[in-house]
């Protein structure tokens, strides 16, 4: 041990002689020793060069630097004396006239451990206590450092300290419970800092998954005695993950349940999750990771993985799961809104497993389908107002069956129906325009002989009826003694057609002939012929001939006077002869 202060002393004078000299002290700011032990704290201390003192005396005091707060007093070099506690413990190894504070402690305890300062004492009023100290740590056994981690097949060290500051009692260290070990050797050193001095002596060995949970220790002991430290670790060894437990591949029917159960076994414990191809079910840091199907459906078949991972390395293993079910409810166009004369296309797709029968069906009728496929197209080249109505998109297989609608719109430019004329009675004359369109026409009446145009928006003079796409729109006039020329016309977005109304009897006499209550017979006749003619088209959709005559709406008079002109805006003052003989 003398070496290490002749280093020490010979360090002090070095930085000595590059400064000059003020009050100051050198110790080591920490330093161990092991109960029932000795300890020497190093010491160097100085003061100013302006100060000669005959004798210098010192005085170690405990936890406290100033001695108004009466610290134990650890040794007084004066006296000679020391706090009871320390009787007989303590001695200077150091000369305090060679400025060396160096004081040695005995048998060392527990109630020992804190701070210790110095006082020099150079006589008078020059004393003087520093605040630099040193921090007695007293050990029961030996601290074991193990690497930051040990991982299975990379070389590791354990390291085993030993404080080495009594000059009296030489360490030695062995290993112990090391059996198992492979490829394992013993180093030492010995190692300063700031003046206190560690014995080290280091393990090194190649460990695997096996050494997990072993534990290793360091056994202290001193020549000459029975005292013995010992330190223990336990061995945390990382390895990567391994799966040693998954399911086998499963099939199975819509709402079964379905469990799957995957165990691995890492240190430290893994990220373990389970996917369904890409998509991220669950997760947890654990070794046995279970993912519950409460109730199985067509959305959980595909391929499901286990995977593990740490930081030291990683793993997967994957697994089928088939479900077979239903069609799926046929996913086909958007409701659609054709002009007559386009190209229509109906697609239909859905998916079942297996892969199911589709047909696309109107009014009951199949019109097109597919075997064993999950997509069905059907092509109108050119729809019509046949084509018009609802569709449905049919798929089935051994485990059900689905369907889906599709409405099929078609609009068209209005179409004048030839059972469109005017109908002569005694007193008045009624004109009927039949009309299919989509969507509803505006049909008018005009008559350009009195300059006079009228529809349904004038309701004294015109009354309409609706049946699908048909309309009829019937114009009731007081009979003239010459009849007017009356045109139809009929428009929507699409387009307008025009036509001129024919009379079905110009006869005057013939109506003379029959009377009144043969004209009031015809006249209701020719309304139910009428109502017959429009829903016959309607469900043969083939144009036919009839009459339709409004009875309901009263002749209404034409007059040269204003009060008519609230309904017909077109009319001119003058141009219409009332019954009354105008």
């Amino acid at each position: 041990m003398a070496w290490r202060w002749e280093v020490l002393s010979l360090l002090w004078i070095l930085i000595e002689g590059v400064s000059s000299r003020q009050w100051g002290a050198w110790m080591p700011q920490t330093i161990s020793a092991f109960s029932e032990t000795c300890v020497a704290i190093p010491c160097r201390f100085d003061y100013p060069d302006d100060l000669r003192p005959s004798v210098v005396h010192g005085i170690w005091y405990f936890n406290s630097p100033y001695p108004k707060n009466f610290p134990p007093v650890v040794l007084k070099s004066k006296t000679n004396t020391a706090h009871e506690l320390y009787m007989g413990r303590t001695k200077l190894l150091g000369d305090l006239q060679e400025n060396n504070c160096t004081i040695q402690i005995d048998k060392v305890s527990l109630e020992l451990q804190g701070k210790y300062y110095f006082r020099a004492d150079l006589g008078g009023y020059n004393q003087y206590t520093f605040s630099e100290h040193a921090n007695l740590h007293i050990l029961d056994e030996p601290f074991v450092v193990p690497p930051q981690e040990i991982v299975s097949g990379s070389e590791a060290e354990l390291t085993c300290l030993v404080p080495d500051n009594c000059p009296d009692m030489k360490p030695s260290v062995t290993w112990v419970e090391i059996e198992g070990l492979e490829h394992h050797s013993v180093y030492a050193r010995l190692e300063d800092s700031s003046g206190a001095w560690t014995y080290l002596s280091t393990l090194k060995f190649l460990p695997s998954y096996r050494n997990h949970g072993q534990r290793l220790g360091c056994k202290v002991s001193y020549s000459g005695s029975d005292m013995e430290y010992k330190g223990f670790v336990t061995m945390d060894v990382k390895y990567a993950p391994r799966i040693v437990d998954i399911n086998t591949p499963i099939e199975t029917t819509e709402g079964t349940h379905v469990m799957f159960v995957c165990v691995v076994d890492s240190n430290p414990v893994s990220r373990v999750m389970w996917y369904k191809e890409f998509t991220l079910l669950k997760e947890d840091y654990t070794a046995n990771l279970t993912l519950e199907l409460e109730y199985v459906t067509y959305n959980h078949d595909g391929i499901y993985i286990c995977a593990a991972e740490n930081e030291h390395g990683k793993v997967n293993k994957s697994m089928g799961l088939a479900v077979m079910y239903a069609p799926w409810k046929p996913s086909v166009n958007a409701s659609v809104i054709a002009i007559e004369g386009e190209t229509v296309t109906i697609q239909c797709n859905t998916q079942g497993n297996p892969d199911p029968i589709i047909s696309i069906v109107k009014d009951k009728q199949v019109l097109n389908s597919v075997i064993f496929e999950n997509e069905l197209v059907l092509e109108i080249p050119a729809v019509s107002h046949e084509h018009d109505g609802e569709y449905w998109c049919v798929a089935e297989n051994q485990y059900g069956h689905s369907n889906s609608s599709f409405n099929l719109t078609v609009v068209f430019s209005p179409l004048v129906l030839p059972e469109s004329k005017c109908t002569v009675t005694k007193d008045t004359v009624q004109c009927m325009c039949t009309v299919k369109s989509n969507p509803d026409p505006v049909i008018l009446f005009e008559l350009p002989e009195k300059n006079l145009s009228v529809s349904e928006l004038d309701p004294g003079f015109v009354h309409s009826q609706r049946n699908g796409y048909m309309v009829s729109s019937i114009l009731t006039l007081q009979k003239e003694s010459q009849l007017p020329q009356v045109i139809c016309s009929a428009s929507n977005i699409y387009g307008k057609k025009v036509h001129e109304l024919i009379f079905q009897d110009s006869n005057n006499l013939l109506w003379g002939k029959i009377g009144p209550v043969g004209a009031v017979v015809v006249f209701v006749i020719l309304v139910a012929v009428g109502g017959y003619f429009i829903k016959t088209r309607e469900k043969k959709n083939i144009p036919e001939s009839s009459s339709f005559i409004q009875t309901e709406t009263s002749p209404t008079s034409y007059s040269g006077d204003g009060s008519s002109k609230k309904n017909l805006g077109k009319i001119e003052s003058g141009e219409i002869c009332s019954l009354e003989g105008k």
